[in-house]
């Protein structure tokens, strides 16, 4: 059952770990001591479609005995204290919705593969949330998503390695803070979204970006609409056609720290912030799969993941080459702007972005998972 405790500084709704003593606020950082943690209420229910950033929601029902797999670790044997290696795969296709995308179910499939595979992640090490898990809690729902989300860096330490991979529908929604750059919250939709609301930036960078310690690192591949700073890091990599690159500084005008504690962390994102992502059968030629997973994998594979500049403009120039080739034609849907009315357009118009908590040089830093 989850636990919620206002910050004693801010009055932020908090969602106490199992069992915490303390818990510290994303928003004013201020340390909220509890001196029994059981005496807490259970969250409430009440909730609207447009949840903010820190409101409470209630717990999915499920039958007597069925725990939820995100408030410990997966099973099997426990890994290293060291060296781990976790991944949260998310692949959302909003069947039988308006919203229906065809390839994002192959995309979190053929990305675990490469994981298992080609970067020696544990199968167990790995929870996917897709429309065909029978499990309720493997759902890619808001709540499910959210717990996932905290479990792939509970107990993060020095040595590991962590990665978040998203495949479905990402949007926008105005900030009235000031600390976008560009006036927006970029947004992700889980397959509940219209009732249960987006998750933004602003509570994925809370989450899996802000707690990171010194010595772990995270990778996001996240292969949706403007989803160029959804973890909202503080450095974008903006790289022309040619290859060259210049990190732009988007840390926020209030000061706040949007880094890590000390980790790294890596963002690959579908396309800029204003640009959509393509949905298409035109790169693997049999079936249908996100234009930047596919391109993200197949650099990988063709021996281009050396470096991240490496990486980043195979996958510019995968995306570049077929979108000169198939001329719109053989494009299944395009990912449109989900609330503000985008219509379809031809070809892929999109590039791959790059973003970070600290710049670096693309070109010589190696890549690894």
């Amino acid at each position: 059952m989850l636990m919620l405790v206002n910050c004693t500084n801010c009055q932020t709704p908090l969602q106490l770990p199992p069992g915490a003593q303390s818990i510290r606020c994303a928003i004013c950082h201020a340390v909220t001591r509890i001196a029994d943690p059981r005496s807490l209420p259970a969250a409430g229910s009440s909730h609207s479609a447009n949840n903010s950033l820190h409101q409470p929601y209630p717990p999915p029902q499920s039958s007597a005995g069925t725990p939820s797999p995100y408030n410990h670790a997966p099973p099997g044997a426990p890994p290293q204290v060291h060296g781990r290696k976790r991944a949260l795969i998310v692949g959302v296709s909003y069947r039988n919705s308006r919203h229906e995308l065809k390839g994002c179910i192959n995309d979190a499939k053929c990305m675990k593969y490469m994981l298992i595979n080609r970067f020696k992640f544990p199968e167990s090490s790995i929870v996917m949330l897709t429309e065909e898990e029978m499990d309720p809690y493997k759902r890619p729902t808001k709540y499910n998503m959210r717990m996932a989300l905290y479990w792939l860096v509970q107990g993060c330490q020095p040595g590991d390695s962590l990665v978040f991979h998203y495949s479905g529908h990402g949007s926008q929604q105005r900030n009235y803070t000031g600390e976008e750059v560009d006036g927006y919250d970029e947004t992700l939709c889980p397959v509940d979204f219209e009732t249960q609301g987006m998750i933004i930036d602003d509570e994925i960078n809370a989450t899996i970006v802000k707690p990171l310690p010194r010595g772990a690192k995270l990778h996001a591949i996240v292969d949706a609409c403007h989803s160029g700073t959804v973890l909202d890091l503080p450095f974008l990599c903006r790289m022309d056609r040619h290859g060259k690159y210049i990190w732009e500084d988007h840390r926020p005008r209030s000061g706040m720290w949007k880094g890590t504690s000390g980790g790294e962390a890596i963002s690959f994102s579908g396309c800029d912030d204003d640009q959509t992502s393509a949905d298409t059968s035109a790169l693997s030629r049999i079936t249908s799969t996100g234009a930047m997973t596919y391109s993200f994998i197949q650099a990988i594979e063709r021996g281009h993941g050396n470096t991240y500049g490496n990486i980043l403009n195979a996958m510019r120039s995968t995306i570049r080459n077929t979108d000169s080739q198939i001329d719109g034609g053989v494009v299944t849907s395009l990912i449109t702007m989900l609330l503000t009315g985008g219509s379809v357009s031809s070809g892929l118009r999109q590039e791959p972005q790059l973003s970070a908590n600290e710049p670096f040089d693309v070109y010589t830093k190696p890549f690894s998972l």
